[in-house]
């Protein structure tokens, strides 16, 4: 059989004197932004970042073990990739740490069993990692366990329940959920049902709760709650569900625990004649990119997951070692925004 010699010259690293003349920089002030030093300002930090984007710079990580003696891999442990939340956490937590020089061992889990979560820490462990990010829903029951999985490494969890005290990160659902609630009924809707998520997660009960506790707050009985799985195809379910029960047929407004059932609501909402926001309001959660254009453009919340993969990294590194630790609680949280567009509306009936 003929074969053919790859004729395509490898492509030239790019070198750090490349980014700092992308950047109009020092190459010492390249190695800073890298190094996470606080005596850059903002402006020039986020220039040296963009060059480090655009031009494709990594740090040689092998060198730098080489002479510090330390491990410069982080293991990120994931559940539920194909659903747009959790993807987008480790993606901007990914990003962060790359643009810090350190290298990622990946590994994912089908369930939040502790045999699967051990399996996983352990197969980590054989990259040699500094540290563990878990980007997985643990509820708070299950956090116990965490310590002695990890052997004694450092970690931190992205997206973990509010009322523990372990190292974490994570964006306030139920602030979000509060914010979604709190539009409905400053719009004047008093019959608000809700499509929450899968209650076994801690963000799904979080948010459930907090659309409980606001309704409540506002001595408004709530409406309906039906638990689904995230889907869009669970939003639709949901809807057809709902619309069978006698009581529920009088909702003007729906809160949904991510966007992508709320699209599956509004695809089943105008099937049975119902329009969207004239006879139901719908309110999603996460503000994925096709938001703004669904039919009508969904009011939603926006969760910071830049922050989040920012906050992420920074803590880790700070764990392992690697960054000067700052004061701050070992939960660190952030707080979602609402973007209301043509989703919502006063109801048509008080």
């Amino acid at each position: 059989m003929k074969t053919t010699k790859n004729l395509t010259k490898p492509r030239k690293a790019v070198t750090l004197n490349d980014v700092a003349l992308a950047s109009g920089v020092s190459h010492q002030t390249v190695s800073r932004v890298i190094n996470n030093s606080p005596n850059v300002s903002a402006p020039t930090r986020e220039r040296v970042r963009r060059a480090i984007r655009e031009l494709g710079y990594r740090p040689n990580r092998a060198a730098r073990q080489l002479v510090t003696g330390t491990s410069t891999t982080i293991g990120i442990i994931s559940y539920g990739m194909n659903y747009y939340g959790p993807a987008q956490m480790v993606q901007r937590t990914e990003r962060a740490l790359t643009e810090q020089g350190y290298g990622l061992a990946f590994a994912s889990v089908d369930d939040l069993e502790p045999a699967s979560l051990q399996r996983a820490i352990d197969a980590l462990e054989q990259h040699a990692v500094a540290g563990f990010i878990l980007v997985t829903p643990l509820l708070a029951a299950s956090l116990a366990d965490i310590p002695t999985m990890c052997r004694g490494l450092p970690y931190v969890l992205v997206d973990a329940p509010p009322d523990v005290n372990v190292p974490s990160v994570r964006i306030d659902q139920a602030a979000g959920s509060v914010l979604a609630t709190q539009h409905l009924l400053d719009l004047g809707h008093r019959v608000i049902c809700e499509i929450s998520g899968p209650l076994s997660w801690s963000g799904g009960r979080a948010r459930h709760q907090a659309w409980l506790n606001t309704l409540q707050h506002a001595s408004v009985t709530p409406g309906r709650s039906i638990e689904s799985d995230w889907t869009a195809q669970g939003g639709y379910d949901a809807v057809l569900e709902l619309i069978r029960d006698p009581i529920s047929t009088t909702m003007t407004a729906l809160v949904v625990g991510n966007d992508q059932m709320a699209l599956g609501a509004m695809a089943a909402l105008r099937e049975v004649g119902l329009q969207v926001p004239a006879d139901v309001s719908v309110i999603g959660f996460d503000d994925v990119p096709e938001a703004q254009f669904f039919d009508p453009p969904l009011t939603t919340v926006v969760q910071q997951f830049d922050a989040l993969g920012e906050q992420s990294a920074a803590y880790i590194l700070e764990r392992v070692g690697a960054k000067p630790a700052k004061k701050h609680d070992q939960h660190v949280a952030l707080q979602p925004r609402l973007v209301v567009r043509q989703s919502t509306a006063k109801p048509k009936r008080p």
